[in-house]
């Protein structure tokens, strides 16, 4: 559905999309996961033609974004990271305007405001104005409103970015419904881990204009080694490291310097650390498994802000504009 080639972005000496290859399947939710500046949000508005590359490409839906432009708008839907509906109209009068931008035939407009918003959940609010609306409502109503020209790509940037824990988990469920029923391929940046773990088959994680990490959330979790069990020994005791090593279900036994503890990379924690307990004796004893922050952490060498990236690049991109 996606295929970018040696795509590029230059603002004056900032390179902020330095020649990414990505190809994105049909019906695919694809995670674009980065840090403030990662260049996420360009790339997502170069795939949108809402910027033109300094140089490379990609092909949208058939359709190449430099030369047909206008074929790629009519192939896509987007959601901003700040609100775009008018708040005096009300939702539906929102839809509708939308459906008049985008062509949508009059013989099929009405129908089509209805299924998108019962799809979002907002039929019964329709009538409403949309400063009435809470924010999870909001959101909702921006997919809605980039849904109603049935697009075959819809890029989500931030979708659940300011929203409480409640609002957010049922914005996930209005998006697995969204794939469910359209059909639909999603490109999603978000700084929310829990939420890409759930939502996308694959992700790529973008750094300095690169993507460094890409494949589906498990197997980048595998890549971390297994779960992660620190203990603290007894103080009259020695670690027997040497034997820890030996079980065929520890990856990796380190002892760190900074906290006294000993790190251990095991194959299903749940089951084997009893076995681990039987042969050292512990003061304190825990394990976690590996999420996708770690995976961001050990990729990049940092973690990842739940912030937006907006900010300086995008007033960077307005100036250089000019």
């Amino acid at each position: 559905m996606i295929a970018i080639r040696d795509l590029v972005k230059k603002y004056s000496n900032l390179t902020a999309v330095d020649g990414l290859n990505l190809d994105i399947y049909e019906s695919e939710v694809f995670g674009l996961l980065g840090s403030n500046g990662a260049g996420k949000t360009t790339t997502i508005h170069m795939l949108a033609t809402l910027l033109k590359p300094t140089s490379g490409t990609a092909i949208v839906n058939g359709y190449d974004i430099v030369t047909q432009s206008a074929k790629v708008r009519s192939s896509v839907g987007i959601v901003f990271q700040a609100p775009s509906s008018d708040d005096m109209l009300t939702g539906y009068e929102n839809l509708k305007l939308h459906s008049w931008l985008y062509n949508v035939p009059r013989q099929i407009r009405a129908k089509r405001i209805a299924e998108v918003l019962d799809l979002v959940g907002l039929t019964q609010r329709k009538d409403d104005q949309v400063k009435k609306y809470s924010g999870g409502m909001r959101r909702r109503l921006e997919i809605a409103r980039g849904l109603i020209h049935k697009p075959k790509v819809i890029f989500l940037d931030e979708p659940t970015l300011g929203l409480d824990p409640s609002s957010r988990e049922s914005m996930w469920e209005y998006i697995k419904r969204l794939v469910k029923e359209e059909k639909i391929t999603i490109i999603l940046t978000t700084h929310y881990m829990e939420e890409a773990d759930l939502l996308c088959d694959r992700i790529g994680i973008i750094d300095k204009g690169k993507i460094i990490v890409l494949d589906t959330p498990s197997r980048l979790k595998e890549m971390i080694g297994g779960d992660v069990i620190k203990v603290r020994l007894s103080h009259e005791k020695q670690p027997n490291i040497e034997l820890l090593k030996k079980f065929s279900f520890v990856h990796k036994v380190e002892q760190s310097n900074e906290d006294g503890l000993i790190h251990l990379s095991v194959e299903d924690a749940n089951r084997n650390l009893p076995i681990i307990l039987k042969y050292i004796d512990t003061e304190w004893v825990e394990y976690t498994s590996p999420t996708l922050n770690d995976v961001f952490l050990k990729s990049t060498g940092r973690n990842i802000k739940e912030e937006p990236e907006g900010g300086f690049m995008e007033k960077f991109a307005r100036y250089d504009q000019k």
